[in-house]
């Protein structure tokens, strides 16, 4: 299998030489040729022109920094690409985009994935990504191999658009996760209890003790609430009083105070008995949504995946 790699930057590079490591027939292309140089070393072939590049090769990768790069690479190797070769795009983009393109290219026969990679520098580096792949089953296993060579844990997550919507619920809710543990934490510091023992403190509590989304496979994930584990009435209690404690040392809370509406607007329909997190219905009831996965599929995943 010959591949064509596209954007030797700080993900792009390491991602491309541990291809070239795995024993696969490379040629590379960057706007710097001297990104290329290592993998040049290392037996890959650089070719600066990446229409030329996209014709030579089975499978093109590209790892660029958004949707305008994507589209201008999608511009210049389009025309270019064998009929029966394929296009996996490892970066963060759109997935109205990568359906857009998906479209574009099948014209021309010539399959096109969006499998972003979730992992940092370090990953890219090691091998310890995730792949997160929108794609044809059947597209997917063809070039598993390769992907296989970029990370640990390459899943189909579903069809063109999927890998991209994954990363981006993935990256925001991150983003989302750590203004709202700051807010709070900074509330506890004004408080008056020193940093390092209050992280050492709640890293170790219920909700430290776990993966950050794991605790969305329990209620949420399979729409059950009843019985509670913990009440949403005591819940909500607790996120009273860590308001209140804000409020006396002038903490702005933001995110806390937006949770706390949320809780008191299910207090409201007489859910105090349910769950502490039966709240998180009201966004399902917003967006449309009724979420049900069997208990037996969530558990699968998580015994799967440890």
């Amino acid at each position: 299998m010959k591949i064509g790699f596209i954007g030797l930057g700080t993900m792009g590079g390491p991602m491309a030489l541990n291809l070239r490591r795995a024993g696969f027939d490379l040629r590379v292309s960057d706007l710097r040729p001297e990104a290329a140089e290592r993998h040049v070393a290392a037996g890959a072939t650089f070719v600066a022109d990446v229409s030329e590049l996209a014709a030579q090769v089975d499978l093109l990768l590209t790892s660029l920094p958004g949707p305008p790069q994507v589209e201008a690479v999608a511009r210049l190797v389009g025309p270019a690409m064998r009929p029966g070769s394929a296009w996996f795009d490892l970066s963060t983009s759109s997935p109205t985009l990568a359906r857009r393109l998906h479209a574009e290219f099948a014209e021309r026969g010539v399959a096109l994935a969006d499998a972003p990679v979730s992992g940092g520098p370090a990953g890219a580096k090691s091998g310890k990504l995730a792949l997160w792949v929108g794609a044809e089953a059947d597209v997917f296993e063809r070039y598993r191999p390769a992907l296989d060579a970029i990370g640990d844990q390459v899943i189909l997550i579903g069809p063109i658009g999927a890998g991209s919507v994954a990363k981006l619920v993935h990256n925001c809710a991150g983003y989302a996760m750590q203004l709202a543990l700051v807010e709070l934490f900074t509330m506890g510091v004004k408080a008056g209890v020193d940093p390092l023992p209050l992280w050492a403190a709640i890293r170790q509590g219920s909700l430290g003790r776990k993966r950050s989304f794991d605790r969305i496979g329990e209620q949420f994930l399979q729409g059950t609430f009843d019985p509670p584990n913990f009440a949403l009435g005591l819940a909500h209690k607790d996120v009273s009083l860590a308001l209140e404690l804000a409020r006396e040392h002038a903490v702005p809370m933001r995110l806390a105070q937006l949770t706390h509406a949320e809780m008191t607007d299910a207090l409201n329909r007489g859910w105090e008995g349910r769950d502490s997190r039966s709240y998180l219905i009201l966004q399902q009831e917003r967006a449309g949504l009724a979420i049900r996965v069997p208990r037996e599929d969530v558990e699968k995943v998580i015994a799967r995946d440890g």
